[in-house]
């Protein structure tokens, strides 16, 4: 007999923190794997950042489960007008590119799978249900360069995503592709 079929649950806003339990023995088991080799302060780094992301207004977080087992999450939320996130990229944007109103843009903050459930589409349905309803326009994310991320920006890249430059969040960070993905009209809800 194999494996349940995999579910997929999704939280809005602060219902998002009490999934936290959910997501945190995930994180630790996949951001420990290279190339980001995540440790102690990496993970209380995460928590941390997880607590205040939570708070912006729509952030949403899907879980996916192999019966009672969760094994990958997609967590995001709408751009807010104060982000900071395209001045963190090494590339000159325009004003008009890097304009956010809270419902233009979907950042992607975390995007994994566990080992044994890789290459099977559910990075595909997590990430379906993360845009699911939003009408954002477009969808970034931030993803290492590193050998071992190949797989992912192969995923990426058939989903329709582009790199639009390099992104570095501190001096003390490694540098990451910043990727674009730009939904069809219908998508975000645009009414002629």
């Amino acid at each position: 007999m194999g494996n349940p079929p995999i579910t997929v649950e999704r939280w809005e806003g602060l219902e998002c923190a009490v999934q936290l339990d959910v997501v945190l023995p995930m994180y630790k088991e996949i951001w420990a794997e290279p190339p980001y080799c995540e440790g102690t302060k990496e993970i209380a780094d995460f928590v941390d950042r997880f607590a205040q992301e939570v708070r912006v207004p729509r952030a949403r977080l899907v879980v996916a489960r192999c019966g009672d087992l969760p094994v990958g999450y997609a967590f995001g939320y709408p751009l807010p007008p104060d982000t900071g996130w395209w001045k963190a990229m090494e590339e000159e944007t325009t004003a008009e590119f890097a304009a956010e109103s809270g419902e233009r843009t979907l950042g992607i903050v975390e995007l994994a799978v566990r080992a044994g459930w890789r290459r099977q589409g559910v990075a595909a349905r997590l990430h379906a249900h993360l845009l699911e309803g939003l009408g954002v326009e477009r969808v970034t994310l931030a993803m290492r360069p590193d050998p071992e991320a190949a797989p992912a920006h192969a995923a990426y890249a058939a989903w329709g995503y582009r790199r639009i430059g390099h992104w570095r969040p501190a001096d003390d960070e490694p540098v990451s592709h910043i990727m674009l993905l730009a939904l069809p009209t219908a998508a975000h809800g645009v009414v002629g």
